[in-house]
């Protein structure tokens, strides 16, 4: 059986997604929908599918199984709620929604409407962060995590409006984190951030570093800059590191995954094979949405739960709006 769907934001990472569903068993695109009918227009003849620029009307028409959505976080409720209408499955780009009260409402249309919504958090998917999962049970209860995501890059060179985002790393890279660290260590309760703008050429902070809680008792330690001078500059990896009872496993520059346990170490190379249609350094990211993409075709078998939900990454979107008040008020912020 194939699972057609329709694709909603033709824009630059749209790409990424229709290379990867073009890849992806079981499924196919039928349809692309932007509000520039160039995009559209380009997006349709370079993939096979339909073009429009009126979602409702496309979506009426060709009736999908789900329904892919790719554009900035201010259309994502009307679009939601309009697909929850049509589809057996909804997926929404992060930023999930910009309040609580947006997310809410996306999570309960799509309750109403018996449809499965998921967001796609492709950071959890990455190779080392899947790899670094598989083994948390070989190191014992996590009791510590830290997250690191510090570059140079020029982030701005394709996502120019970037560059006037207010919260920029908390709500670009913040709520990547966020996500991983949550499915890591369980859920938080507490969180204190302190951010900074680096870069004075931009409207927005620019990097933080922010300190979780969890029930558990854990501790996470979570930080992300877009202004460091490194060499060689690792963007667009995260490192990290996880210790547990038994022992503690990180991810280090290079894609290098190094187990600490019963006094050795075990390094196992966990870089992600470039895509065909990819390049590097960026098949880190598209390979992580093939990997998401395959689990959503998982999904609409019914052979899997989505991973990120909705209601998932609502949680996470509150976690991101805590930071970004401790951040303006000095004070921990309690979920």
């Amino acid at each position: 059986m194939t699972h057609r769907g329709v694709l909603i934001g033709c824009g630059f990472f749209a790409r990424n997604h229709m290379e990867a569903w073009a890849r992806t068993a079981g499924v196919r695109i039928v349809g692309v929908c932007d509000t520039d009918p160039a995009k559209a227009a380009a997006f349709a003849a370079a993939y096979g599918a339909e073009a429009g620029t009126d979602a409702a009307e496309m979506l009426a028409r060709l009736r999908p199984d789900f329904v892919d959505i790719a554009t900035t976080v201010g259309s994502h409720r009307a679009l939601v709620e309009l697909a929850a209408a049509h589809a057996r499955v909804v997926i929404c780009q992060k930023p999930f929604a910009e309040t609580l009260e947006d997310g809410a409402a996306m999570v309960a249309a799509c309750v109403a409407r018996g449809a499965v919504l998921t967001v796609h958090e492709n950071f959890r998917w990455q190779r080392p962060m899947r790899e670094m999962k598989a083994r948390i049970g070989a190191v014992g209860t996590p009791r510590f995590l830290r997250l690191a995501f510090r570059h140079g890059y020029d982030i701005y060179a394709n996502q120019p409006y970037l560059a006037t985002v207010q919260d920029l790393a908390l709500t670009d890279i913040g709520l990547h984190l966020f996500d991983i660290a949550s499915y890591f260590m369980g859920d938080v309760v507490r969180v204190s951030c302190e951010a900074q703008r680096r870069n004075q050429g931009v409207a927005g902070e620019d990097a933080f570093t922010a300190l979780l809680r969890h029930a558990s008792g854990a501790v996470s330690s979570v930080e992300c800059s877009f202004h460091s001078t490194l060499a060689p500059d690792p963007f667009p990896q995260t490192l990290a590191l996880m210790e547990g009872d038994d022992g503690s496993v990180e991810v280090l520059e290079g894609y290098r995954l190094r187990v600490h346990r019963a006094g050795a170490v075990e390094e196992i190379d966990a870089e992600p094979e470039c895509p065909d249609w990819g390049a590097k350094p960026w098949h880190l990211i598209q390979e992580s949405v093939m990997a998401f993409q395959a689990h959503v075709a998982a999904v609409l078998d019914g052979r899997a739960e989505p991973a990120p939900a909705g209601a998932d990454n609502l949680e996470t979107l509150r976690l991101t709006l805590g930071a970004i008040a401790s951040a303006r008020t000095g004070k921990a912020v309690v979920l």
